[in-house]
């Protein structure tokens, strides 16, 4: 097994470019890193560094390492908070990964109320601009907008929290302001504010929204996120749609609009680890999402 130790001096190796930086950061004679790194290599059969200039780069081979030993590094640190929690008497951790909207909507209620039942739980929040799955960082729960068609990644359980129709958000001087609803044909000759340029699935359930209307949308403005879409729309340079969601908190310049003919809708589900789905920490975590998805 490789020694944990001397990965980490690598690591550090890696990232500052050079040993004598590398044992200032770690408070280690430049001597003793050299060594660390010498027997890595004896220990891995592989040639890890080469001298560049006054410093050293990794070669192919410890690049691959670097990257690698991280991942294990990041997770030898996570087992052991795991296990300080339990020398502390805290029981229980929960992991909970969600994309931004669902995160800063529902996340701070739904944590708030559950440490209070179980207050020995140490609750972990990870928010993502874009998450749709439950990736390699395994989260506890992970609350995530379900593509058509995909079911949950294995070793996760899934429950709907809620499917949600998309809004028009347009400028309050706009031609469609004040009207209840408008055709998504309707919205054809429209300059539109792109809220997701990284053609997630939301992005996607637009686009095909619009296509079955039978156009394709004019994006004059690509960011990334709802709140910035908005704040496009209310300096009146287009419009954007956004699930009902991703609607709340609208500044003054701006109103909502539904949408018809067809309403594009998104699902919205919270993936449970298998390992963990039954605990009653988990339950009652998955009841008050539900709760705040509700309300």
């Amino acid at each position: 097994m490789l020694d944990a130790q001397r990965l980490t001096v690598f690591r550090s190796v890696i990232e500052s470019g050079s040993m004598n930086r590398a044992a200032r950061q770690l408070g280690y004679t430049p001597s003793a890193i050299s060594q660390h790194v010498a027997a890595l290599q004896r220990e891995t059969g592989l040639r890890l560094l080469e001298r560049s200039g006054r410093g050293v780069v990794p070669t192919p081979a410890g690049r691959a390492l670097a990257r690698d030993a991280a991942r294990a590094l990041d997770a030898l640190t996570d087992l052991e908070t795991r296990v300080a929690d339990l020398r502390a008497g805290r029981s229980a951790g929960l992991f909970v990964a969600a994309f931004a909207t669902a995160g800063t909507n529902w996340l701070p209620g739904m944590t708030v109320a559950l440490t209070r039942e179980f207050p020995e739980v140490r609750v972990r929040v990870q928010i993502e601009e874009q998450l749709t799955h439950a990736d390699q960082r395994r989260p506890d729960l992970a609350i995530v907008v379900a593509p058509p068609g995909v079911g949950s990644p294995p070793g996760y359980d899934e429950r709907e929290l809620v499917t949600e129709p998309y809004l028009a958000v347009v400028p309050r001087g706009h031609r469609l302001a004040g009207r209840r609803s408008v055709r998504m044909a309707e919205l054809a000759d429209a300059e539109w504010i792109d809220n997701d340029r990284h053609a997630g699935p939301c992005r996607q359930m637009t686009i095909d929204a619009c296509v079955a209307a039978g156009f394709h949308p004019r994006f004059v403005v690509e960011t990334t996120d709802h709140v910035s879409a908005i704040a496009f729309v209310a300096a009146g340079l287009g419009i954007t749609v956004v699930p009902t969601l991703g609607a709340r908190g609208l500044p003054p310049e701006v109103c909502t609009v539904a949408l018809t003919d067809p309403t594009p809708h998104r699902r919205v589900v919270v993936h449970a680890r298998d390992a963990v789905a039954g605990t009653p920490v988990v339950a009652r975590a998955i009841e008050l999402l539900a709760e705040q998805a509700a309300g």
